[in-house]
């Protein structure tokens, strides 16, 4: 059957390559080198949609830090570089700062009314205010503080049960787990147990979620071919996880509406939007929608990302043994005695601070920012950037520019010991969570979480492999996706430390 559409697809390509007029192909604007494409398609033929921070790398290192692709009626301009890093999100920000409207990301961001997917306009500058002053506030950050210290409890003790006996714990698993369990308890309250039918439900909701944000659609770029995602069945995969989206947070909201239901102690995101809504707290007038869209971002942005910066961490860690027993005796030192690391701890070990920087430089949360648009003409490094633009910031790029770091591939927290760099946004060499208009706002919050957790694994136990497994067997091999996650999960022995 896909034969079929593809063949007519093929036809329909031959025969507009011939309509085309010969102006329009080729138009006079002098965009940034590139590989060249075909009529009609462009690349469409050499892109790779699963991993497209290592096709721009490969394309950089022929063809320069800036360099230009087309993918049907899209113009692409990819950077790999901290300069133009720069003067993309700083310097040209506002130029650069819109979103383009992909298919996947506008149906499950409710036609973008969430933070990350919506174009910029002045609904996107009063949403941002509102979660910036309201729910990622560094004050809002510390109020859910017990959340994330009990939810690491937990863990420790499961992980401590399977210390005893010496087996072999699925650390990837745990890790999302977690992950996943404190950001539901934050946005609304609820714990979900991956164990239970109502997790793995709840997981694979988000898996699929993530795919279809992440998913290439044949209509993004060829709007009289879009046909073919309905063919593909992609139309209705995407159409029924925006059902079930949608009803699991009218499930949420319905709950948290109802003045019978038990709340949370702590209170949680979903009852701080909608008292914004009953008390018109805010410059626009709130919606549903509004706070579905938002609820996405969180669980996209929240669990993935968060989850993946520490099991690289340990990844990195368990082959670098030296870096391992350094952070190890730094945590134990400043902690002594207790049971737990708690925030507080944290701001007092130095080390651990560069490794957890060194992670986010080899493994950033996403290989290339969200797509930037651009609502003007531009000149970036000399050439020509027309509106409607698609612009990617490869951050695994910049990450390894021998240019800025010296041995880019290797492991080495001591880089950041003594060194000004940070995570913020204003050291555009190191850049995870972005910078300017488009920065991540929940930045303090992942942060807050990855801190945790993984001094906390680092103090409690002494790690290994399992038995006949070598460092140099350890995979780094990443999944498709949004986010930079391991594709094969990372299982060591724990020993209990006490």
């Amino acid at each position: 059957m896909m034969f079929f559409p593809l063949f007519v697809a093929l036809v329909i390509i031959i025969i507009l390559t011939f309509l085309i007029p010969k102006a329009k192909r080729n138009g006079k604007c002098i965009l940034p080198p590139g590989p060249l494409g075909l009529p009609f398609i462009g690349n469409l033929h050499q892109y790779d949609s699963l991993t497209p921070h290592l096709y721009f790398w490969k394309l950089s290192r022929k063809y320069g830090k800036i360099l230009s692709l087309k993918l049907g009626s899209s113009t692409m301009v990819v950077v790999s570089s901290a300069n133009l890093a720069k003067e993309v999100m700083k310097t040209q920000d506002l130029a650069f700062c819109s979103r383009p409207s992909l298919l996947g990301q506008q149906k499950l961001s409710y036609n973008g009314q969430d933070i990350a997917m919506s174009p910029y306009n002045d609904y996107w500058k009063e949403i941002r205010k509102i979660c910036v002053a309201h729910l990622f506030s560094l004050k809002k950050v510390q109020y859910f503080s017990p959340i994330r210290e009990d939810e690491v409890s937990r863990m420790i003790k499961k992980i401590s049960q399977q210390g005893a006996t010496s087996q072999i714990t699925n650390l990837s698993n745990i890790v999302i787990s977690l992950s996943t369990t404190i950001i539901c308890r934050i946005a609304f309250g609820v714990r979900y147990d991956e164990e239970t039918p109502e997790g793995r439900k709840f997981d694979e909701l988000l898996k699929v979620t993530e795919e279809m944000l992440a998913g290439f659609f044949v209509s993004d770029y060829f709007p009289l071919l879009g046909w073919i995602d309905k063919l593909s069945g992609k139309i209705n995969k995407l159409e029924k996880n925006f059902k079930d989206l949608d009803e699991f947070y009218e499930g949420l909201i319905e709950q948290h509406l109802n003045p019978n239901m038990p709340k949370s102690m702590e209170g949680d995101i979903i009852d701080l939007l909608l008292q914004l809504k009953k008390e018109k707290l805010t410059p626009i007038d709130l919606t549903l929608e509004n706070i579905k869209a938002i609820i996405m971002n969180m669980l996209v942005g929240g669990t993935d990302t968060s989850a993946a910066a520490v099991v690289w961490a340990m990844t990195a860690l368990i082959s670098k043994p030296n870096a391992m027993k350094k952070v190890q005796a730094e945590i134990r030192e400043m902690v002594g005695k207790k049971s737990v690391v708690n925030e507080e701890d944290i701001q007092n070990l130095p080390y651990f601070k560069a490794v957890i920087k060194e992670t986010f430089r080899l493994f950033p949360p996403g290989p290339l920012l969200i797509a930037r648009e651009t609502m003007q003409n531009s000149i970036l490094e000399g050439y020509e950037i027309k509106p409607k633009t698609i612009v990617h910031v490869n951050v695994w790029a910049i990450a390894r520019d021998p240019e800025i770091w010296e041995n880019p591939e290797e492991f080495i927290p001591e880089r950041f010991l003594n060194s000004d760099i940070d995570i913020k946004g204003q050291n555009f060499e190191l850049i995870p969570f972005g910078a300017g208009r488009r920065g991540c706002p929940a930045m303090a919050l992942g942060v807050a979480t990855v801190e945790l957790v993984l001094s906390n694994l680092l103090y409690a136990f002494d790690w290994e492999l399992p038995c006949g497994m070598k460092k140099e067997d350890i995979d780094t091999d990443v999944l498709p996706g949004l986010a930079m996650r391991k594709k094969e999960p990372l299982c060591l022995v724990p020993r209990n430390y006490h």
